[in-house]
């Protein structure tokens, strides 16, 4: 990786693939993240790399989705399951229950999450629109463990592993 295009579209192929991410308000509230899975409308690939929101499934009645007002600001960490790929966002989240959304978002995993399916009155979604992002890609290679093992700085190895993106 030696761009910050190549970093963020590593980013987002993890994302697609992984899913889970800690999502809570930036802000007041309780302070805490919450795990819960990021869903990526395909329709909102141009390209190679993906511009749109990340939405996630949840309840109508559920604590993260209540206090969430008119401009909620957000954080968001995530963590591939090879850990390969780390990255914390910023953004605007904002709440639905837009039913053409929550259609073309639909899937078998949120399937399992609603026994009253796509119908249930508390199907809802959050809206996350990223802002700004730091991505990290996992700097750890045979060379750099050598290059520490002799005292050598590994620092400039790592230096094109890190990405300070407007998404």
């Amino acid at each position: 990786m030696s761009n910050d295009r190549e970093i963020t579209q590593k980013f987002w192929k993890a994302l697609k693939s992984d899913r889970t991410m800690f999502l809570g308000l930036a802000e007041g509230a309780d302070g805490h993240a919450r795990p819960m899975t990021a869903q990526l409308d395909d329709e909102d690939q141009s390209g190679d790399l993906y511009d749109g929101p990340i939405w996630f499934f949840t309840s109508a009645d559920s604590h993260l989705y209540q206090q969430i007002g008119a401009g909620a600001r957000a954080m968001a960490h995530f963590v591939a399951k090879d850990h390969d790929v780390w990255a914390t966002l910023d953004g605007t989240m904002t709440t639905t229950q837009d039913r053409a959304m929550i259609d073309r978002l639909w899937n078998r995993f949120v399937a399992a999450w609603y026994p009253g399916g796509k119908e249930d009155p508390s199907v809802a979604l959050i809206r996350l629109d990223p802002d700004n992002a730091e991505i990290w890609i996992d700097a750890s290679s045979m060379v750099t463990g050598l290059k520490m093992l002799l005292g050598m700085d590994p620092k400039e190895d790592m230096q094109d592993k890190v990405a300070k993106v407007s998404l």
